[in-house]
């Protein structure tokens, strides 16, 4: 079992609980433990396990209770989870600090999309893990491979979804990958978007474009990944001008598309939130679209109404599904 401090001015190596044990009870470990003044103010702490080697066997976390020994502030949290989360899983638990006065950050699922050729059918034999930074520290190492969910597999792309649990990071700044593998493959990863959860916005998009060629019980390949830019509601369609014009090319090489939606005549068909569309493609998926600019109305989605919005995207290939939603603000 092992701990990692972060404070207002850093973060702790890894601290182990293995033969510092000052107490031990049934079930119960009390220990002391040095933390430099340096860090500054501690507001988050992440709890995990060292490593997943053969043959770990699961913990079951109920209680955790710190101390300040100079001020006696004391922290107290209950846990209630089991590492790893399962087999081969996510082996960290992390949680903000709240003491007296000071106001605490909030714990966020983050939702990362990985866009691949070939990761899936490699899943097996590759070990991958992501790193994200951002204002308020890292995530640490998270597996990328053991949960997926919302897997699109085409011809030449595929995607999936993976679910990270961490202490609100802030402005996300860059991911780093860590890969490894029993057998010599090569891996391409295209891209990877990520988001909170229970936001439709902003989405951060990681460009990666690169082929890696992993060898078999070689050191793990690590890949920096800054943000390349970021999808914020309205204004998504700036940031992806901007992108075009890092890469060098032009806004005549988007696809538009025009999209018509038709409102129910029912009673309450009508809706006042926020509502966004994805499109997938063959080829690529979109960003996220608010679509709140009408061309009929000032006020879309009104019963018995048809409403329409036009997008501009990267090449998608031919189109075969969408997602649409709503955020469930308002009537």
């Amino acid at each position: 079992l092992v701990m990692v401090f972060y404070g207002s001015n850093g973060k702790s190596n890894l601290v182990s609980m293995e033969n510092k044990v000052e107490h031990q009870a049934k079930n119960q470990i009390t220990q002391d433990i040095h933390i430099s003044p340096d860090l500054g103010m501690l507001y988050k702490v992440r709890l995990g396990l060292r490593s997943l080697e053969k043959g770990t066997s699961q913990l079951f976390l109920c209680h955790l209770k710190m101390q300040n020994t100079s001020t006696l502030d004391t922290f107290s949290l209950t846990i209630n989870k089991t590492l790893p989360l399962s087999l081969n899983g996510d082996r960290w638990v992390e949680f903000p600090v709240e003491w007296p006065l000071k106001e605490a950050l909030s714990v966020v699922t983050y939702h990362l999309t990985v866009f691949s050729s070939n990761i899936l059918s490699e899943r097996n034999l590759v070990h991958m893990t992501a790193c994200i930074y951002g204002a308020h520290g890292d995530t640490g190492d998270r597996s990328l491979l053991w949960s997926l969910q919302n897997v699109q597999q085409g011809e030449d792309n595929e995607s999936f979804l993976v679910t990270v649990e961490a202490v609100e990071l802030g402005e996300l700044d860059k991911v780093v990958l860590l890969i490894s593998s029993k057998t010599d493959c090569k891996l391409d990863v295209k891209k990877l978007h990520l988001k909170e959860a229970l936001k439709e916005h902003p989405t951060y998009v990681f460009e990666v474009n690169e082929a890696f060629s992993v060898e078999a019980n070689k050191p793990e390949i690590q890949k920096e990944i800054p943000v390349s830019f970021v999808v914020r509601g309205d204004k998504q369609k700036n940031d992806l001008d901007h992108n075009l014009h890092r890469e060098g090319g032009e806004a005549g090489n988007l696809t538009e598309y025009t999209i018509k939606v038709f409102t129910g005549d029912k009673r309450g068909s009508g809706t006042d939130a926020n509502v966004h569309i994805i499109l997938f493609g063959s080829e690529d998926k979109s960003e996220v679209f608010q679509l709140s600019q009408s061309l009929e109305h000032q006020n879309p989605f009104e019963r018995g109404k048809v409403d329409t919005f036009k997008v501009k995207t990267k090449t998608l290939g031919s189109l075969q599904s969408i997602e649409i939603g709503h955020d469930g603000k308002g009537f």
